[in-house]
């Protein structure tokens, strides 16, 4: 692999899992589903990491980070508690 090549893989992951987590701070908002910032903040990787499948279907993440919720991890679980 030339040093362009990997330069340019390096570049894409980057941009890659920027937006990756862009999108999921705004896929947790909706009308139905008004999360706030914080609340988006504290669950974003625990959706990632047990609802990903769900993404991009807000009602489908709420419901199975509800089904998950003893892996939830303490922050995002508190989101959940209210």
């Amino acid at each position: 692999m030339s040093k362009q090549n990997s330069k340019f893989e390096i570049n894409f992951r980057t941009v890659a899992c920027g937006l990756a987590v862009a999108f999921s701070l705004t896929a947790f908002a909706s009308a139905s589903h008004a999360y706030t910032s914080e609340q988006r903040i504290a669950c974003t990787p625990d959706a990632f990491r047990l609802c990903s499948s769900e993404i991009p279907n807000i009602d489908g993440i709420t419901a199975c980070m509800r089904k998950q919720k003893s892996s939830l991890s303490a922050a995002c679980k508190a989101v959940f508690d209210k």
